[in-house]
């Protein structure tokens, strides 16, 4: 299953996130009447694989994306029926405790979920148990923020920076809360950045130095899967 090449051209934000979503959805248990959030959505990509790929339910919620602009391109691909979308902030979600199956995010979530504390306060209570979890974001083969390659400090903001981390770093704000929980470097990293990178849009040519530089030493895509625990458990 693929989208025309010129539809996905046009609404990419960054790494192809239709090329990662087919393989962070690998192997996900979803099926029809299944609720499921789309967090930090972009221009609906993801949301649009998990409603042809799974028939769920989803709500698609991104803090930029105006809804008006994303119901346009749901009822081009034909999901207006399956997809909800939605434009509020991630820190603040006002659903009810329980509401959802499952959650699934691509290339957002270190921006609002990089600290100790909003997935066990902020998207564990909106969970059910044994709700799927699936998230991707950017990251770092190591971390690397006390020891900046010189030839990548002109690319690598502060403040972005400071969102980019290892395996390891986000190993522990998961792992005691997810049930068959794995975590690893996605497979897709070439394909995804050279997707974008193909792209006219004026961020892809920016990023193009980056990645070059870069050279696959240092950064990654990270993948995260689990299900959330039946009950809490004990010390968690």
């Amino acid at each position: 299953m693929e989208l025309e090449q010129s539809f996905l051209k046009k609404n990419m934000m960054g790494p192809n996130a239709w090329c990662i979503a087919q393989e962070l959805a690998h192997d996900l248990q979803l099926h029809p009447g299944m609720r499921v959030l789309d967090l930090g959505c972009g221009r609906g990509l993801s949301s649009i694989y998990l409603a042809k790929h799974f028939g769920v339910e989803v709500f698609a919620v991104d803090l930029w994306t105006k809804p008006d602009d994303n119901f346009s391109r749901f009822t081009e691909m034909g999901v207006e029926n399956l997809v909800v979308p939605l434009q509020m902030d991630a820190l603040h979600l006002p659903f009810a405790k329980g509401f959802f199956d499952g959650v699934f995010s691509i290339d957002a979530y270190h921006y609002f979920g990089n600290n100790d504390t909003y997935f066990e306060k902020v998207l564990m209570p909106i969970l059910k148990p044994e709700a799927v979890v699936a998230i991707a974001f950017p990251g770092m083969k190591y971390e690397i923020h006390s020891n900046i390659p010189e030839e990548m400090k002109p690319f690598w903001e502060s403040e972005a920076l400071e969102m980019w981390h290892s395996i390891d770093w986000w190993r522990p704000k998961f792992e005691p809360h997810l049930k068959d929980f794995c975590i690893s470097e996605m497979h897709c990293f070439d394909k995804a950045w050279s997707d974008w990178l193909s792209c006219d849009n004026p961020y892809a040519i920016e990023d193009l130095p980056m990645m070059k530089t870069d050279g696959g030493r240092y950064m990654n895509l990270i993948q995260l899967k689990g299900k959330i625990y039946r009950v809490t458990p004990t010390g968690s």
